[in-house]
């Protein structure tokens, strides 16, 4: 379960590269995961949760504007990989496996992020608008983190 729980969160992590570790580190620090002298410790911190929910907050916000590029760019598509790295091996870290963790947060980043950029077009296009599919797109990121930290809890 464990293990499913790496690959949901990176897939989150492709959909809304912030909103993976802001649950990650919610998470840790409500005691649902515990990182607690690995290297991951910092993500259950005092003030990491709220400094990554703000993130989280800003890039739906940011998701919804015009000019916010594509995905699928090298620099938006490494930050989604780098997330779901990120967040797999906080997940692992509870299962004694940070590196399977690891990977398999980031083959969820990138099927979220080449899933999502995809299930976004037709939406957008079933829409005949984009914002629209980038809301149904956030329920989806926002159900899947709560979806993990419920299976971790």
């Amino acid at each position: 379960m464990i293990y499913l729980a790496a690959l949901v969160i990176g897939i989150v992590a492709g959909l809304r590269s912030m909103t993976a570790p802001a649950a990650v580190s919610w998470a840790a620090r409500f005691g649902a995961m515990k990182l607690g002298g690995s290297w991951l410790a910092f993500l259950g911190s005092v003030y990491t949760p709220w400094i990554l929910a703000l993130a989280a907050l800003g890039e739906l916000v940011v998701d919804l504007l015009p000019m916010t590029p594509s995905r699928t760019l090298p620099a938006p598509f490494a930050a989604r990989v780098v997330s779901g790295a990120l967040c797999g091996a906080a997940v692992g870290v509870t299962a004694g496996s940070w590196i399977t963790g690891m990977v398999l947060g980031v083959t969820g980043a990138i099927v979220g992020t080449l899933g999502g950029s995809a299930l976004r077009g037709q939406l957008a296009s079933t829409f005949h608008k984009d914002p629209p599919a980038a809301l149904v797109e956030d329920a989806f990121a926002v159900g899947g983190a709560i979806l993990v930290v419920a299976l971790l809890g």
